[in-house]
């Protein structure tokens, strides 16, 4: 247990989201080693904002040590990439330990990821090209594999992260979760002066604009989201509300889960293991999406029961 002030301390089960939302793998592996790294910064006095950063370098690292064919150096890579997400899970943890949310946090640890992935997407394009008889001889099909694989990646991340988001929300409370509506981020924008206010507003716009692509996607959960506003003008929500909604919901966690890092991270390691790195890309663009469609199914199916049920007049207070 780490003390950070005099009234404040906090234990390992502390610095998690929920266990409604934690991920096995992380559990038993990640969490106790972020937690030790965050313990160390918070001693040290180093920022959650800086551990990310640290964990974008390493992930980098790793991806360069995916473009060689030595398979000691790919394990080298494997290593870097599993230290850069030991870092990942600190930051978070040490910002639930310090209180030091940002917005601009949240956007780093977002970023950090779609670094790591850029640069290991990089060294898969110049491998296959380098060394297969095919791609060397259309160069072009594997970067195209490549981008038409980023975008999705970048969609099945930000739709995991937003069903989690809108999870805990219910779970915990405004409070516990980080879900964010793009009117009142637009607002936010407006209000902020543009003169002196570059950096402020420029973060601030790239982070209302992942929220507009990631509402776009859930029409129902929106509707859900405003009918509640009118079924409970005054209050957060109901308590039968939130169980119902948990109960629906928490199924649902696994499929976001298999789309964050773990199991992405084991497909590229097989494929490394195999000598053939694109098939890091066919398990993106077929496994990860198909999971991807079923879980916006099942979520938007779940929103809209809930809100026929809210206008009928149930879950009241």
């Amino acid at each position: 247990m780490i003390q950070t002030s005099d009234k404040q301390k906090f234990s390992y089960r502390d610095t998690l989201k929920s266990m409604d939302t934690e991920e096995h793998i992380d559990l038993a592996f990640y969490r106790p080693i972020g937690y030790m790294w965050a313990c160390m910064a918070a001693k040290l006095g180093i920022k959650p904002n800086a551990i990310t950063i640290a964990s974008i370098f390493l992930g980098i690292a790793a991806g360069v040590m995916f473009y060689f064919t030595p398979l000691w150096m790919n394990i080298t890579g494997m290593l870097l990439l599993i230290w850069a997400n030991s870092f990942d899970s600190a930051d978070g943890q040490l910002a639930r330990m310090t209180k030091q949310y940002s917005r601009l946090g949240r956007i780093l640890d977002g970023l950090s990821g779609d670094m790591w992935f850029a640069a290991i997407y990089i060294a898969i394009c110049l491998r296959e090209n380098a060394t297969s008889e095919f791609f060397s001889a259309h160069p072009w099909v594997i970067w195209t594999i490549a981008v038409v694989t980023g975008i999705c990646h970048a969609k099945q991340a930000a739709m995991a992260d937003y069903y989690r988001q809108f999870h805990l929300y219910f779970l915990k409370g405004e409070q516990g979760s980080e879900l964010e509506s793009a009117d009142a981020l637009r607002k936010k924008l407006d209000e902020i002066p543009a003169k002196g206010n570059f950096w402020k507003r420029l973060v601030l716009k790239v982070y209302t604009n992942y929220t507009v692509n990631q509402e776009q996607h859930t029409r129902n959960m929106q509707r859900l989201r405003t009918q509640l506003k009118a079924s409970f003008p005054n209050t957060f929500a109901s308590q039968s509300f939130r169980d119902e909604f948990r109960r629906l919901s928490l199924p649902l966690m696994k499929y976001t889960n298999i789309l964050s890092f773990n199991w992405r991270v084991i497909a590229l390691f097989t494929a490394l293991f195999l000598r053939m790195p694109w098939l890091y890309f066919a398990f993106e663009l077929t496994v990860l999406n198909i999971l991807l469609i079923y879980m916006v199914i099942r979520h938007e199916r779940i929103c809209k029961k809930l809100t026929e049920k809210l206008r009928n007049g149930e879950y009241q207070n």
